[in-house]
C-alpha cells in the first residue's frame, strides 16, 4: 500500500511531466512558426513599379541585351510594357525606380536543389534566385509550393518531385522510396500522384522492373520523370571491370525531363573512363535522344576545394546560411573530405566534367543550372553564381551559361511566363549593378530582386541574409521535424 507522502510524490512528479511536456509542446510550436519575418508579404503593393535608365537583358537571345537604355513598367507580377528611357508614364502610386545604367535580367532559377527549411528561401531571393526545383520532397515541399503561390509566403516559383525511388544498394539513402518490384513501383508512383507530386525523381540503384514501371506509370499518371539513369545491382567489378546491369542507353528515350549530375553520366555512360572521344558520342546520342542535362559541376568541385584546402573551404563567408542540421548530419562526410588526396581520383575527374558539359553543349543538349545546394558545403543562393562560374569555364558565353539559370531551365521545367523580359510575362527580375555578359558572376550580388509584385532593394536584401544566417535552432528543430514527419507519414 502506498504510503501518503508516495503518493503525494506521484502527483507532483504527474504535475511536474504536464508541465514539461505542455512547455515542451508550446516551444515546438513556437520554433516552428518562428519563421523570418523578411519572407512576410507586405500587406500593401504599389500600384506599379517602373524600371528607367535600365540596360535591358531580355534573354531572347543572344542579341536581345539593349544597347539604348529602357524603361520596363510592371503591373502587379506583369510585365507591361517595354519602351525607351523616360517614354513610359507611371501610373499614380506608383514606384519608380533609376535604375543609372545598371542591367536589368531576369531573376535565375536553380533547377537542382534540396530546400530543407523557409529561411533557406531568404537567402535564394537575396542572390537574385527566383526560381527552384526541388529533387527530393517531403510532404512539407508540398504546402509550402501552396504556400508561396497562394501569395502566404514570399520565396521563389517552387517545383518539387516526390520522395526519391530508388532499389537497395550502395546509392540508398534513408529518405528515399525503396521499391524492388513492378508492383511496388506501380503504387509508389501512384502513392506520390494522390498525394500531390507531379514529377518523380529516380535513383542509381534501381531494378530493371521497378525502373520500367515507373516510366510505364508515370506515363500513364501524367507526370515527369528525371534524376539519375537507372544501374540495376551494383555487383563486384562494377563499372571498370564488369558492365552494368542496366546499360546507360536503356534511360534514353523513355522520358526524362533532366539526366542530373555530369559526373552520373560519366560513371555510368563512360564507366567512369575519362575518354574524350567516348564522351563526344554519348553527348551526340542525348542530342538526338532529347533529354537536357543538369550538370551540377559545384557539387563536385566543392569536394574538390574542401580537400584541397583540409577543411578551411567549409568556413568561408555565407556558410552560415547552409541549413543546421545538414551540417551536423555531415559532419563525418566533411571529416572524410577534409583528408582526402583529390588528385588521385576527384581533381582529374572535374577537370574531366568540365570537359564534358562543354561537349555536351557543343551538341546542342540544353543544359539546366542547379548546385544540389542543400548539400554539406554548397550556399543556398550563393552557388548559381559557382555554377555559372563553372559553366563558363567548360566552354559555354556568358549568355549561354545564363540562359541555363534563365529561359531553358523556365521552358524545360515548365515555369510559365518567365526566364524572358517580355509584356506578358511575370516580373522575377533581378537588378545588376554590372554586365553579366563580362562578369558572370555579378549575379551574385543584385542591387534589387523583384517578386510576386514586390521590389527587394539592397536593404531588404540584406535583411534576408541575415534571417538566412541567423536562423540557428529554429532552423534546424524545423528541418528535424519535417524529416521525422516524412519518415512516419511519406
Amino acid at each position: 500500500m502506498l504510503t501518503k507522502s508516495w503518493t503525494t510524490w506521484l502527483k507532483r512528479m504527474g504535475v511536474a511531466i504536464s508541465i514539461g511536456l505542455l512547455a515542451g509542446t508550446a516551444w515546438l510550436v513556437f520554433v516552428i512558426n518562428d519563421l523570418p519575418n523578411t519572407l512576410e508579404p507586405k500587406t500593401v503593393k504599389p500600384s506599379g513599379v517602373l524600371f528607367d535608365n535600365v540596360r535591358v537583358l531580355s534573354m531572347v537571345d543572344e542579341t536581345s541585351v539593349t544597347q539604348s537604355l529602357q524603361a520596363v513598367l510592371v503591373i502587379g507580377d506583369k510585365i507591361t510594357k517595354i519602351a525607351a528611357a523616360g517614354e513610359i508614364n507611371a501610373p499614380d502610386g506608383a514606384l519608380i525606380i533609376d535604375g543609372r545604367g545598371y542591367t536589368l535580367m531576369p531573376g535565375l532559377i536553380d533547377a537542382h536543389i534540396h530546400l530543407n527549411d523557409e529561411a533557406e528561401l531568404a537567402a535564394y531571393l537575396a542572390h537574385g534566385v527566383t526560381g527552384l526545383r526541388n529533387m527530393s520532397g517531403y510532404p512539407f515541399h508540398l504546402r509550402l509550393m501552396e504556400r508561396i503561390a497562394n501569395g502566404h509566403l514570399l520565396g521563389p516559383d517552387f517545383i518539387t518531385t516526390g520522395p526519391i525511388l530508388n532499389s537497395r544498394g550502395p546509392n540508398e539513402l534513408v529518405l528515399q522510396t525503396t521499391v524492388t518490384t513492378a508492383e511496388e513501383a506501380r503504387l509508389a508512383v501512384r502513392a506520390q500522384h494522390s498525394n500531390g507530386y507531379r514529377h518523380v525523381k529516380v535513383y542509381s540503384n534501381l531494378t530493371r522492373a521497378a525502373f520500367d514501371a515507373i516510366i510505364d506509370e508515370t506515363a500513364s499518371m501524367g507526370m515527369t520523370v528525371t534524376g539519375h539513369s537507372p544501374e540495376g545491382a551494383r555487383t563486384k567489378g562494377i563499372p571498370h571491370s564488369t558492365p552494368f546491369e542496366i546499360p546507360w542507353e536503356a534511360s534514353l528515350g523513355r522520358g526524362f525531363t533532366t539526366f542530373e549530375h555530369i559526373e552520373t553520366l560519366v560513371w555510368h555512360g563512360l564507366r567512369d573512363k575519362l575518354d574524350q572521344q567516348k564522351m563526344r558520342l554519348l553527348a551526340a546520342a542525348i542530342a538526338e535522344s532529347g533529354e537536357a542535362v543538369t550538370p551540377t559541376l559545384h557539387a563536385h568541385k566543392r569536394l574538390v576545394l574542401i580537400a584541397q584546402t583540409q577543411g578551411t573551404y567549409l568556413n568561408r563567408p555565407g556558410t552560415e546560411m547552409i541549413n543546421p542540421l545538414v551540417t551536423w548530419f555531415s559532419k563525418s562526410a566533411q571529416q572524410y573530405w577534409r583528408q582526402v588526396d583529390a588528385s588521385v581520383y576527384e581533381a582529374p575527374h572535374a577537370d574531366f566534367f568540365l570537359s564534358a558539359t562543354g561537349l555536351l553543349h557543343e551538341a546542342s543538349v540544353p543544359l539546366l543550372t542547379g548546385t544540389d545546394s542543400g548539400s554539406f558545403g554548397i550556399i543556398p543562393g550563393a552557388s548559381v553564381a559557382r555554377e555559372l562560374e563553372l559553366l563558363v569555364a567548360a566552354g559555354l558565353s556568358p549568355f549561354a551559361a545564363l540562359n541555363t539559370a534563365t529561359r531553358q531551365s523556365a521552358e524545360i521545367l515548365g515555369f510559365e511566363k518567365t526566364g524572358m523580359i517580355l509584356p506578358g510575362y511575370r516580373a522575377n527580375l533581378i537588378l545588376l549593378p554590372k554586365d553579366p555578359l563580362t562578369e558572370v558572376a555579378v549575379v551574385e550580388f543584385p542591387v534589387g530582386v523583384m517578386i510576386g509584385g514586390y521590389w527587394l532593394d539592397e536593404q531588404a536584401l540584406d535583411a534576408m541574409k541575415s534571417s538566412a544566417n541567423n536562423s540557428g535552432v529554429s532552423s534546424f528543430f524545423r528541418s528535424l521535424i519535417r524529416v521525422i514527419e516524412m519518415k512516419l507519414f511519406a
